[in-house]
């Protein structure tokens, strides 16, 4: 460190004589740690005629100090069109200055401190070069060159090299092609323009008691209906991202457009690769389905995955609430601010395929109201962090439980009363990272049900139990404001206060992650056990649990190391 500081106060004695010429300069900078260059990061600021050009001609979002109409200029492609924000010098932060001074480069530096959401951010400028600009746009006087920047003591950039570049260097500052919007629609532009949003519905309606007409079957980009309205589907393509490494999340935002009261939602996909889905039982009917039998004789169709039939993928369960939007005016209450809608956001990356190019994907909101909901659904994907090879994912859904085709008679998830779910799956060779994702919630809504009151749920895998939980909620008031028709009860609480087994109106339930790491390769077996509670005349509790066990196939090169 001590050689490399010696090395640049040589050489600055030059850079006087070279940036009194009337060229573009450019300013380099370096990351230390612990006194250290860290050779990993280093960025380049170009001075040109009044602009300081901090970013390159092809990014897609681009920044300026603009020193002729002192601003700040952000500017970004979005869309295939220019945008620019605007910030004037004299709406930035304002330092405190000190005594303290450090020479940089050849130039004593004096010293300006910032605080800035929650950071200490220290500067050391200087007036004398020609250059002028920071690495931090905001931080440093207007009329000086910032040489060092330090954030809370600890990462630090240092201007290491100062040079002219020739006259013909591409500098391209587009500030009269480019539209003017604020910094806040600028700021959502940006973030939108780092992933690839695919919208599959928007404002659906999913409801009861329509006629209901579908497209031929098999289209893409069509919405189709099916159990009465209760669940809308469409096939997509998936975007060359998700094929490479994408962080995936679902976002789905429910209005109710009259049912009031709480449902269950689930979103899911279906897969293409089994001969026998869901998706033949809504076009052709329940007789479609497999039946499993319980220990009473009743019958259940299309829970669990047999050789030739598949149960849907669950990406997400969620539960409307008690009648967002629609009750919000027919519902007032003074210093309550109804929600206008639920949003609802969860990663789904391990539930994606990313060697398929095409799959089916739906939405279940079991209700029998003819106005029902609106349900808007976006697919995120966000770039990967590195370049690595990207592993293909496993993902073998095992039991789902939701009969998301009540409207045509699909029982109740109510075996747990007599009986247990058992499935049997295989493991193939060469897979890592197996977990089991299960989602479990209870439902019985009266006061023995067991909606409310706390029940054990068992997962065993070859008879060893792995698994062990009670799925319950108490967080249910911490929404009261997304549900406008919940009713209030005389001792002050509100319906959707109350606590449930694992679930709230108005919220996501996500999956317990169960790791499978002892599975080996071959067949196996699995039984989910539920304490479920004894029926009281014609009302009864059951269980919606799914189970999908996903992990990833073994790079070449790793397999051919065992």
């Amino acid at each position: 460190m001590k050689k490399q500081i010696f090395l640049i106060l040589i050489l600055s004695s030059f850079f006087g004589v070279l940036i009194a010429q009337n060229k573009p300069i450019e300013v380099v900078y370096h990351k230390f740690t612990n006194g250290e260059v860290d050779s990993s990061y280093s960025m380049k600021m170009r001075c040109y005629q009044g602009v300081t050009y901090l970013s390159e001609a092809q990014d897609k979002t681009q920044a300026f100090i603009d020193y002729n109409r002192k601003m700040l200029v952000d500017m970004i492609n979005y869309d295939e069109k220019k945008y620019k924000s605007l910030e004037v010098f004299d709406s930035l932060p304002k330092p405190s200055f000190s005594d303290d001074t450090e020479t940089i480069l050849g130039y004593r530096c004096k010293k300006a401190t910032y605080s800035a959401f929650s950071n200490t951010i220290e500067v050391w400028y200087s007036e004398k070069p020609k250059a002028k600009g920071s690495p931090y746009r905001a931080y440093g006087p207007k009329n000086s060159l910032v040489l060092k920047v330090s954030i809370n003591g600890g990462r630090t950039l240092i201007a290491t090299k100062i040079h002219n570049l020739s006259e013909d260097t591409d500098l391209d500052y587009p500030f009269d092609e480019a539209k003017e919007i604020s910094k806040a629609e600028y700021r959502e532009l940006q973030i939108e323009s780092r992933y690839t949003t695919l919208n599959i519905f928007d404002k659906q309606q999913i409801n009861w008691g329509d006629t209901i007409v579908n497209p031929d079957p098999d289209q893409n980009n069509v919405v189709y209906r099916f159990a009465g309205g209760t669940v809308i589907m469409k096939k997509i393509k998936l975007p060359d991202l998700s094929h490479n490494g994408a962080q995936v999340f679902a976002k789905l935002t429910n209005w109710s457009n009259g049912d009031a009261y709480d449902r269950t939602g689930s979103l899911f996909t279906i897969s293409a690769k089994k001969d026998i889905t869901i998706l033949d039982a809504y076009i052709n009917g329940l007789e479609q389905l497999p039946v499993f039998m319980d220990n009473n004789g009743d019958e259940y169709q299309g829970l669990i995955s047999t050789q030739d039939y598949e149960v849907p993928v669950e990406l997400m369960r969620f539960f409307t609430s008690f009648g967002v939007s629609h009750f919000n005016n027919q519902r007032p209450i003074n210093n309550y601010k109804w929600q206008d809608s639920v949003v609802y956001k969860q990663e789904i990356t391990n539930l994606i395929p990313n060697d398929d190019e095409e799959i089916w994907i739906g939405v279940l909101i079991g209700n029998y109201d003819n106005g029902g909901h609106y349900v808007s659904l976006d697919l995120q994907f966000y770039p990967p962090w590195s370049k690595d090879k990207v592993k293909t994912k496993y993902v073998n859904p095992l039991f789902y439980t939701i009969n998301s085709m009540e409207m045509l008679g699909q029982n109740y998830g109510r075996l747990f009363g007599n009986d247990t779910l058992k499935a049997t799956f295989s493991i193939p060779e060469n897979i890592e990272d197996l977990t089991l994702l299960f989602t479990s919630t209870g439902h019985g809504g009266w006061g023995g049900g067991d909606e409310f009151n706390p029940k054990l749920n068992q997962v065993f895998i070859d008879g060893e139990l792995v698994y062990s939980v009670v799925p319950w909620r108490t967080d249910c008031g911490t929404y009261r404001l997304s549900n406008p028709a919940s009713g209030n009860f005389s001792n002050g609480l509100s319906s959707s206060d109350l606590s449930r087994s694992n679930w709230c109106p108005a919220t996501l339930t996500p999956p317990y992650r169960i790791p499978l790491n002892q599975i080996a390769v071959g067949e196996h077996s699995i039984e989910v056990v539920i304490d479920q509670g004894e029926s009281d005349g014609s009302s009864f509790s059951a269980w919606n649990i799914s189970g999908v066990i996903v992990g990833n196939m073994k790079l070449l090169e790793d397999s051919n190391k065992k």
